[in-house]
């Protein structure tokens, strides 16, 4: 890692394009605190500023992995305005979800589904997909079962994860990406549908 100290953002980019992970935890650990921490002094809510600072570098790691990042000299940047994008991101996905105008006369908006007990029919229907999701994960591979079951039913933040399994982030956030992918891939050989 001490060579990786001096390098430039943008060398340390080049080298994670071409296939050097450890490149990228030195970008990771050079910027991680200012891009959490701008998050968090918008955000306000430690929880969600953890998940929008992973999805951060999840977009980082595919846009640089697919050849999309122009170099600029810009990384902190370029990083910074992704973080950017996916706050406001959440801003308005949490505002269509809240909002609903009780001006609209032949609108109710306390009969929405949410705000109604579950039917027996949903209550069927919830308990064969979480038992599909189940049998889902059963057939990833081990690494990526992992990572998903400490990620989603430990509620493990990636950088725990990265600890307790002795990876780099990088690599952890990649198992969960490929075992999402796998879940997706699976579902649709299987015809399994995973909604209500």
């Amino acid at each position: 890692m001490a060579n990786y100290l001096s390098m430039a953002d943008e060398q340390l980019v080049k080298a994670y394009a071409s296939g050097n992970n450890d490149a990228f935890d030195a970008l990771l650990k050079r910027h991680q605190d200012r891009v959490f921490n701008y998050i968090l002094r918008i955000i306000k809510n430690e929880d969600i500023a953890n998940d929008i600072f992973q999805e951060t570098f999840v977009k980082a790691i595919l846009t640089i992995k697919q050849g999309r990042y122009t170099e600029n000299g810009k990384f902190p940047a370029w990083i910074s305005r992704i973080a950017h994008n996916l706050i406001i991101d959440y801003y308005r996905q949490e505002k269509s979800e809240n909002l609903q105008s009780a001006d609209i006369e032949d609108v109710d908006i306390l009969n929405r589904k949410d705000l109604c007990e579950a039917t027996v029919e949903d209550n069927i229907i919830a308990t064969q997909i979480l038992d599909d999701v189940k049998y889902l994960i059963q057939e990833l591979p081990e690494l990526q079962k992992e990572v998903l079951n400490m990620r989603y039913y430990q509620n493990l933040s990636f950088k725990e994860i990265a600890e307790k399994t002795g990876v780099s982030i990088n690599t952890a956030l990649g198992r969960m990406r490929y075992a999402i992918i796998n879940l997706r891939r699976i579902a649709a050989e299987k015809d399994i549908i995973l909604t209500l």
